[in-house]
């Protein structure tokens, strides 16, 4: 598509102020695309708990605002800047936060009512997005690109903390605190490798009944009492292997480094408040325990994309029951509102295109 025929503006749900509810508005779009940046229209976006997470400040104050927001879509490429090689106008490609192949652009930035509004590499919570070439990944033009949305950061990061962070083998028990859209696929990545037993603990009854479903063989609800010793009696007194965290709660740090074994692996991946602290006894660290945060699994995106999508095509991967909640670009403030709930169990996608 020539520069000439680029849209004008589309829809977005845009931050313009932490702890307040996005406005869902037109934004008009840039025309000239600079060396690297890809102009895509979005067809689905993962709702995750990062953005949950922008919203509540949880880092601190955000000084890019007004701004857009989502890592995690599936697109087709309508334009292409001077440089790009990895993707080609027509492309249906993966959108996802993770540095990937090709040039890391300059991020765009859009108008509203006449003031500027900032995006970062990657936006999918807009109709059209100015991308970087390096975090978008073509895939098969037949892909389902509902599904398709998920391997932007929940697949991905799911199956590279158990690969790449935790390095899991057949056999290691595994905690996975938190069983949303990344916990229901570290789940799945840990039943694929092997591991014994796969406990799922969470706050809600349906996320627990979604876990088992995905492969977890044992599912304890965090609001119980005696959930530390509910999870010893399970794994044995040695404790467990593996505990990752996906919640970002304190608390549930220091939970996850008393339970594992000597030897163990605590894989932070939710992230906590940025006056937050956690409190625990670091000998272990010295002997054989690891701590470690993730970064998304340290997930490469050209390599990871293509063969969990070949997993999935295969049958190995169940992505169709982690969506739970789909909705409009519209109703983005109410599908935060289940996430927040609990009432949606899995993962949240926004049909961004009306498809």
């Amino acid at each position: 598509m020539s520069n000439n025929l680029l849209p004008l503006a589309g829809r977005a749900a845009i931050l313009t102020k932490q702890h307040s509810p996005l406005v869902v508005d037109s934004v008009g779009l840039p025309q000239t695309l600079a060396p690297g940046q890809v102009m895509v229209q979005v067809h689905y976006s993962g709702i995750c708990g990062s953005q949950l997470g922008e919203i509540d400040g949880v880092k601190g104050p955000d000084a890019y605002l007004p701004h857009l927001l989502g890592h995690e879509g599936s697109a087709t490429v309508l334009a292409i800047g001077p440089g790009v090689v990895h993707v080609a106008v027509g492309d249906l490609v993966v959108l996802h936060w993770r540095k990937g192949a090709g040039i890391e652009a300059a991020p765009a930035s859009y108008n509203w009512a006449g003031a500027t509004v900032n995006a970062g590499w990657v936006t999918t919570f807009n109709e059209f997005a100015v991308v970087s070439e390096n975090r978008c990944t073509a895939i098969p033009v037949d892909s389902d690109r509902r599904l398709a949305a998920l391997f932007g950061c929940a697949v991905t990061t799911g199956f590279g903390v158990v690969e790449n962070n935790a390095q899991v083998r057949a056999g290691e028990s595994v905690v996975v605190y938190g069983s949303g859209g990344v916990g229901l696929s570290i789940v799945q990545a840990a039943a694929l490798h092997g591991a014994y037993p796969i406990i799922g603990v969470d706050l809600h009854e349906n996320r627990l009944a979604l876990a088992l479903d995905m492969g977890a063989t044992h599912v304890i609800n965090g609001r119980d009492d005696g959930v530390e010793n509910s999870i010893i009696d399970l794994v044995g007194r040695t404790g467990a292997d593996l505990f990752v965290d996906n919640t970002g709660v304190p608390a549930v740090m220091e939970l996850g480094y008393r339970v594992t074994s000597s030897a163990g692996r605590v894989v932070l991946v939710g992230v906590p408040k940025s006056d937050e602290q956690m409190s625990f006894r670091p000998l272990a660290l010295y002997f054989g325990k690891d701590l470690t945060g993730s970064h998304g699994g340290e997930s490469v995106p050209e390599r990871d994309i293509p063969r969990l999508m070949r997993m999935f095509q295969a049958g190995r991967l169940r992505l169709d029951e982690m969506v739970t909640t789909c909705v409009s670009l519209d109703e983005v403030n109410e599908a935060i509102g289940l996430m927040r709930s609990g009432e949606t169990a899995g993962r949240c996608l926004l049909s961004v295109d009306g498809s």
